[in-house]
Order: structure tokens, then C-alpha cells, then sequence
């Protein structure tokens, strides 16, 4: 299967601070989940996949059109929402819709159908002749994603679409997210928030110091960073001894099996690794291979 996102050698730099230095990604599919620190490059590399930003050098591929070379038909596959929210507080919901339908070639009846459409799709129908600017930070949002699927995308690019939402509001875009891949469009998501990777990506990449330090399905990261442990711990809370298991009963026997008397009166604590030991790790890593 060929690439949908295929990123060669991208290298970007703003002065003397290198953001990208010689990246390599392919996507080719589902929702991917990019990983990093702040000033990791993650909006940089949307800003040039969304052809908002020439790189310095190396190539981006979005459907097979080279950013740099075939622009027009890159935005024609794509729909992209950044970090805050850019409708305009000022018009209702229905009115930003028409108007993106409007911007993006539709005719007006079209505009207002697509419009009407995206409005019940997400939940915003009983509220659409409102203004914006009266809306929650999660029904905007909605509303956002929403215009950035007035054209339906082959790609849809997400800059850290949960940030400052709360709990309910985050939960509600994720199904949104989940639902869009559903329906065969290929969502790019950034994000900080680790369990939103865990929960929603099929592949994830760890993105650190200008290039990408892992990149695989979560079982395929935690990998890297260890095994399951179990943590014999005692009545004060502390741990006594820590065994390596696999996440399986036998694993877990086998663990055990060995314990005196006394070690078989603790409590146990099984600990997986998480995405964010993993995530900690490798930056860790990246940080010391540049700095050495």
C-alpha cells in the first residue's frame, strides 16, 4: 500500500534553531498520532504537510502531490484544524459553515445543504443560528472540525484539537475523530495528551529534537521500554522487591513462584509500561544522541 503522508529528509529552520532536522514519516492510513514536546516540530511539520510553510530542503508527499511543487491539489484533499479555534465569533454557526462552503467553491444552496448536513453530524443543529461567540469551548470546537469537513477530505490534519476542552468536550471529539476514520478519511492528530494517542491512534510517532525517535502501534512503543514488573509492596506503601512478568497468569506465576513465606504476605502491584514512560524515555534518548 503506498503512502498517504510521505515525508523524506524534511529539514526546516527558523534562524540558528533547527525544528526539523532530516525527518522521515510515512502514514498510510487510520489515525496517526504525533507525539512531542513543546518545540518538537509537530505544528511546524503540519504547517508544511498543510502547505502553509516551505520547507528548506527534503520532500512532503500528501495523496501523492508534492507540497512544494503541486500545492493547489495538495489543499484540495486536505481539511486541517489548528490549534484554537478560527471560526468568527461574530456569525452564527451556520453562517461559518456557509461561508467555508462558499470560500471552498460551492455553490450557495450546495454551501447551505453541506452546511445544514455538518450541523446535525455534529450534534450543533439546535444551537446553529447562534453566534459563536456564545458557544462553549467544545461546541466551537465542533464547529470547527466541522468546517474543515465542508469539502469531505481524503486527509484531515489535527493540531492539538482537545486543548483546553474538558473532559465531556474531549470525549465528544474523540468519537467525532473515531468516526471520521470510520468513514475511510486519514486523520494526522497532534497532541500532548498521551492518553488521547493510546485511546484513539492505530500507529503512533514520538517526535523529539528535529527527527522522529519511534514510530509504530502503542503495543510496538511499550515494547521498547521495558517489560511488565510486579511490585511487592508492603503495609507502609513501600516497595520491597520488584520481579520482571509477562502479562499473562503463567507470566505472573512464574514470578511468584519463588517468594518465601514472608514476600508472600505483601500486596502486588502489577505495572505495564505506559505511552508515557515511553514517551519520556525515547525524548530522553533523542536528547542525549544530540547533545553527545
Amino acid at each position: 500500500m503506498s503512502a498517504i503522508i510521505d515525508v523524506r529528509q524534511l529539514r526546516q529552520s527558523f534562524g540558528e534553531r533547527t525544528v526539523l532536522d532530516g525527518l522521515n514519516l510515512e502514514i498510510e492510513g487510520g489515525i496517526f498520532a504525533l507525539l512531542g514536546p513543546n518545540g518538537a516540530g509537530k505544528t511546524t511539520l503540519v504547517s508544511i504537510l498543510t502547505t502553509l510553510l516551505r520547507p528548506d530542503s527534503g520532500t512532503a508527499r500528501v495523496c501523492g502531490h508534492d507540497v512544494v511543487r503541486e500545492p493547489a491539489q495538495v489543499r484540495r484533499m486536505i481539511g486541517a484544524t489548528g490549534q484554537y479555534a478560527s471560526v468568527d465569533d461574530q456569525l452564527t454557526a451556520r453562517e461559518n459553515l456557509g461561508m467555508i462552503g462558499r470560500l471552498l467553491g460551492l455553490g450557495r444552496s450546495h454551501a447551505q445543504e453541506r452546511a445544514a448536513g455538518m450541523l446535525d453530524r455534529f450534534g450543533l443543529s439546535a444551537s446553529a443560528d447562534r453566534r459563536v461567540a456564545d458557544f462553549s469551548g467544545g461546541m466551537r470546537r465542533r464547529v470547527d472540525l466541522a468546517a474543515s469537513l465542508m469539502r469531505t477530505p481524503a486527509v484531515l490534519f489535527l493540531d492539538e484539537p482537545t486543548t483546553g476542552l474538558d473532559p465531556a468536550s474531549r470525549a465528544q471529539i474523540w468519537e467525532d475523530v473515531a468516526s471520521l476514520s470510520a468513514g475511510g478519511c486519514t486523520v494526522l492528530m497532534t497532541t500532548q495528551m498521551l492518553d488521547e494517542a493510546e485511546e484513539l491512534a492505530d500507529r503512533v510517532a514520538i517526535i523529539a529534537n528535529g527527527g522522529i525517535v519511534a514510530d509504530g502501534t502503542v503495543p510496538e512503543i511499550l515494547s521498547r521500554v521495558g517489560e511488565e514488573t510486579v511490585a511487592l509492596v508492603d503495609e507502609a506503601g513501600q516497595t520491597v522487591r520488584t520481579l520482571p512478568a509477562r502479562a499473562t497468569a503463567g507470566g505472573l506465576a512464574a514470578a511468584l513462584a519463588g517468594l518465601s513465606a514472608e514476600e508472600r504476605t505483601l500486596r502486588v502491584d502489577v505495572h505495564r509500561p505506559t505511552l508515557d514512560d515511553a514517551f519520556l524515555a525515547l525524548t530522553a534518548q533523542r536528547a542525549e544522541a544530540v547533545a553527545a
